[in-house]
């Protein structure tokens, strides 16, 4: 068989899409991030994530708006933060860390998402981690009941 110019360069140009750019590997993929336009702690929170590598789309949403659409989305009420994340058919409300964002997409449980209730101070977006209060990332199952999925002791 006799490979023709036009099949080498189909073959190399096959070959070189299929191979990873540097840095891609490492990329995170996309979150889209319900939050209030006036909150900081929000913002905050999604430069953590851009930093750790996530591409973030935000939205504005207020007050009742907001909160149904957690309730909706299966986000119980005692659960339940200032901003909401949607990744990859999970819902991350909170000041959930990227870590336990990139460990939930690798596991892929049976369930609504991760939450931070509340706000924890020294929880990313929420102040200085060495100053960090004890605080747990939950496992929010489509029941409805949680676990707990990270543990986060007190600096």
């Amino acid at each position: 068989m006799t490979l023709t110019r036009r099949a080498l360069l189909a073959i190399a140009a096959n070959f070189a899409a299929s191979v990873p750019l540097p840095g891609m590997a490492q990329t995170a993929p996309a979150i889209h991030v319900l939050k209030d336009p006036n909150c900081g702690c929000c913002t905050a929170w999604i430069e953590i994530l851009k930093e750790a590598g996530f591409t973030v789309t935000t939205e504005r949403s207020f007050g009742t708006l907001l909160i149904r659409h957690k309730l909706e989305n299966g986000i119980p009420q005692n659960m339940t933060s200032c901003h909401t994340g949607e990744i990859e058919g999970y819902f991350i409300e909170g000041h959930v860390p990227p870590a336990d964002i990139l460990r939930l997409l690798s596991e892929r449980p049976d369930a609504v998402g991760l939450a931070v209730p509340g706000m924890p101070y020294g929880s990313p977006g929420m102040g200085p981690e060495e100053s960090r209060e004890a605080y747990d990332v939950f496992l929010i199952r489509r029941d409805g009941s949680a676990e707990v999925f990270t543990s986060y002791e007190a600096a």
